[in-house]
């Protein structure tokens, strides 16, 4: 059946959207809801009701808020004060979550820093958000001595299970520090005259390149998102949450306890993702939602099929990156009802999310007029929006590709309200000023999309993913989802690579195989020749070991695009496709020249 006869009217999308949004309409910036109050509210309404259950550990909301009294009574008792920044490293644990609520009841703000910085990037970190204290797992301890030099400030050392304080300078043993003080709420002094747009935590982007920028996350952005992820997902007393992704991340570490606090359910925390022990968590703990990235779907799909896979309560998904033919395979197997498929950021003023199960769409524009949200029309070639003659952007129409941007509103509402980073100087970058009437500020996403007449939004790529090649444009997403069916894959990264003297980018194809397969370059050459436009069809193939991912699961092409078709710099094999052989043949000096391709030359960094 085509499923676009089954697609419900903009009014049915937005009274679906309502479901979540409602609870959100009368928020404001200022507001005096904070986060704190929020869970020592929960401490009583909810006091025996789990928030947090982690391996063999039950945590109540009542036992949250006494141990997050403790940390932010600890915090004072060192001299910390209000508006000051505490750093935190730590691994998936509660610990985590209720260290950051903890400093937020004595107005203090904590940075949550990835968890595998190192060295200059952790010095880096750790100047930008201006720490004056950092509390680190024991797990992650080791990550200090890869500073240059003593850190210069103090090291609250937090114990993991199993583990014991190691002394060191500048070293203080938080647990001790923890039962040493009170587990009583703190003065409302402590936080007099903050309110919901005050910063809650510092949060870095985790791109794919470049150094990351700590975006500023205000108690309105995290409230509100519980509060309309709870909503969207239906959660009552009974709803359990699962969380496997990364706490210092906005997906795992925002959304997942936001919702949790705003509907008093708990949620399952792992140390990180397990194909193995999943199903027999959500079996276990009766999850009924989780929270996704695409890649972490797939990883669950290459487990054996069982007579049980539908035996299981997990029946909502939300998250993004999903990609259409797993999202299909995964619903239809494990029998989900519903995929909440989104489009966002760490910092973005703008949200989409999926509300019809409209298999691949990340959401949907309802009421344009209604939104801060536009497409502005994208040169992919130039590399930069299409203008009119005056110098104005030209939006994209139906199905056109263009980047999508949200404009910064002003007032005193949720919607349009734009906290930016640390650095004003990123913060203003982030902003395009000026285009459609003076004074005006949007956001740029860098997300390329195209909308559909029916308002679908739907994802294309990243800009300077989407690549030029033979005058079309190339879309590394969209070659990723047809190469990832071929038989034996784990991964597939596509990018674009420069060849000299030539216009545009060759696409290169970076495959990981399954344990047991091989590479035939014939087969995988008429594959892709089969399916894909003869401009889309990979110039090049890496065979890789392994494939470069960041913490959050995102495929790095940067560097391997500067690596380029050259197999010293690669060192792993290479192929090029032989369109007269039907086949991709190793990259030799010899069949470049046959081919008429010239050596490969590398860009500057």
């Amino acid at each position: 059946m085509n499923e676009s006869l089954l697609r419900p009217t903009r009014d049915e999308s937005l009274a679906r959207l309502m479901k979540g949004a409602r609870r959100v309409a009368e928020f404001t910036r200022d507001m005096p809801l904070l986060v704190p109050d929020r869970l020592e509210a929960r401490a009583i309404d909810s006091a025996d009701t789990p928030f947090i259950l982690f391996e063999s550990r039950r945590i109540t909301f009542a036992e949250a808020n006494c141990y997050s009294n403790r940390v932010a009574h600890a915090a004072r008792s060192l001299g910390l004060k209000r508006g000051d920044v505490v750093a935190l490293l730590m691994n998936n644990r509660p610990e985590f979550v209720l260290a950051w609520v903890g400093l937020a009841k004595a107005g203090i703000i904590a940075a949550l820093i990835n968890t595998s910085a190192a060295g200059s990037l952790l010095s880096y970190a750790l100047k930008e958000v201006n720490a004056r204290a950092i509390i680190v797992g024991t797990e992650l301890l080791d990550a200090l001595g890869t500073l240059n030099g003593p850190i210069g400030i103090p090291v609250l050392v937090d114990a993991d299970d199993g583990m014991q304080f190691v002394p060191g300078p500048a070293r203080k043993d938080f647990a001790k520090l923890l039962a040493a003080a009170a587990d009583t709420d703190p003065p409302p002094a402590w936080r007099q005259g903050l309110v919901a747009s005050d910063t809650l935590y510092l949060m870095f982007t985790s791109g794919t390149s470049g150094l990351p920028k700590a975006a500023k996350m205000s108690h309105l952005r995290f409230l509100s998102s519980g509060e309309m992820m709870g909503g969207l997902l239906e959660f009552d007393k009974d709803s359990v949450f699962y969380c496997v992704l990364p706490l210092y991340h906005g997906a795992g570490g925002m959304v997942v306890p936001s919702a949790c606090l705003a509907f008093g359910v708990p949620f399952v925390l792992r140390r990180k993702f397990s194909r193995s022990r999943f199903w027999d968590d959500v079996r276990q703990h009766r999850v009924t939602a989780m929270y996704y990235i695409g890649e972490i779907v797939r990883y669950l799909l290459p487990v054996e099929p069982r007579p049980d896979d539908r035996d299981h309560t997990l029946r909502k998904m939300a998250g993004a990156g999903l990609r259409p033919d797993i999202w299909r395979t995964f619903t239809e197997r494990f029998g989900i009802e519903q995929v909440f498929e989104g489009l966002g950021a760490t910092e973005a003023n703008y949200g989409l999310i999926n509300v019809d199960n409209v298999v691949g769409a990340v959401g949907r524009i309802t009421h344009p007029e209604y939104s801060n949200m536009r497409v502005q029309r994208w040169d992919v070639e130039a590399g930069e929006p299409v203008r009119d003659a005056e110098g104005r952007p030209v939006l994209a129409g139906p199905d056109e590709i263009g980047e999508l941007i949200a404009e910064v509103l002003p007032g005193n509402g949720l919607g349009g309200f734009f906290e930016g980073y640390t650095s004003a100087a990123a913060t203003e970058s982030k902003q395009a000023r000026n285009l459609f009437k003076l004074g005006d500020a949007w956001v740029r996403s860098g997300d390329l999309v195209r909308v559909d007449a029916d308002g679908y939004v739907w994802f294309v790529d990243r800009v300077g993913d989407t690549f030029r090649w033979k005058s079309e444009n190339v879309s590394t997403q969209e070659v990723e989802t047809v190469l990832s069916a071929y038989p034996g894959l784990d991964m597939v990264n596509i990018y674009g690579v420069r060849v000299p003297g030539v216009e545009g980018r060759a696409g290169m194809a970076a495959l990981t195989l399954t344990s047991g397969a091989s590479f035939d370059p014939a087969v995988f050459h008429a594959f892709a020749s089969s399916r894909l436009a003869a401009y889309a069809v990979p110039v090049f193939v890496r065979l890789c070991a392994n494939m470069d991912m960041t913490t959050t699961y995102k495929l790095r092409k940067l560097p391997m695009q500067r690596q380029g078709y050259d197999p010293v710099l690669t060192g792993e094999p290479l192929f090029v496709s032989d369109p007269h052989a039907g086949a991709y043949v190793p990259v030799t000096p010899q069949t470049l020249e046959r081919l008429n391709i010239p050596p490969f030359q590398q860009e500057d960094a």
